[in-house]
């Protein structure tokens, strides 16, 4: 994919930062909009379909951890990239960031071409995504395609988002092999984003819940396998 065809919306509700953002990522050859709160953004995302959305946390009206929900959760945009933008560095304020469905967390300030190459790691994936486009897993009774990004457990299809299915297809990838924390934090979140182990245990709960709890096994100390 091209540069001027890739979708990047930013969204902030300050607009001097807005404008810095458009100016340094337009500057690459992005297609960029703007959104200056989370009901706005929604309303930009369902419209404009973008790749990429950089969503600040704090805003009016609706704050960044509602919208992305709210985004995750719409046809079509289950799987675009999502990171937040925020002054809030606290560890708990990731966790809930990676809940609502986030890809990665910025944490401002950052210098402009510090966030250019952290924009140019996250826009890898749709690279990594498209290689890899080919590619259906059967595993027992669960059907994994990362061409739909759509997976079937028994016949019933499961709605996963971006990163729980990145989760499953690692750790269904292997059955049995026991996957080290840093390993999946590598493979699923990549080595540009500094996240806890608190956000794989967040991850594996919630497909526990989607997939049957006994399909994953904690490795205390280690990591997690996938068993069949």
């Amino acid at each position: 994919m091209k540069k001027n065809e890739i979708k990047i919306l930013l969204v902030d509700d300050e607009p001097d930062i807005l404008e810095i953002l458009k100016y340094n990522l337009s500057s690459q050859g992005y297609q960029i909009f703007t959104a200056k709160n989370g009901l706005e953004a929604v309303a930009k995302a369902k419209k404009k379909k973008p790749h990429l959305i950089i969503l600040d946390v704090m805003m009016p009206e609706m704050d960044g951890m509602e919208a992305c929900e709210i985004i995750r959760n719409t046809k079509g945009l289950e799987h675009t990239i999502i990171a937040f933008l925020t002054a809030r560095a606290e560890d708990y304020s990731q966790v809930a960031g990676f809940d609502a469905g986030a890809d990665d967390y910025i944490t401002k300030p950052i210098k402009p071409k510090v966030l250019v190459s952290k924009i140019k790691a996250l826009l890898r994936r749709l690279k990594e995504d498209a290689a890899q486009a080919d590619e259906v897993m059967k595993v027992g009774n669960i059907i994994i395609n990362r061409e739909e990004y759509k997976v079937i457990n028994n016949g019933d299809e499961i709605f996963l988002p971006r990163k729980e299915f990145e989760l499953l297809a690692l750790l269904a990838s292997k059955p049995d092999k026991v996957f080290k924390r840093e390993v999946i934090l590598d493979k699923v979140w990549g080595q540009e984003v500094v996240v806890g182990g608190r956000t794989i245990d967040v991850h594996i709960r919630k497909l526990r819940e989607k997939i049957g709890d006994d399909h994953f096994k904690t490795v205390k100390g280690v990591g997690y396998k996938f068993v069949l």
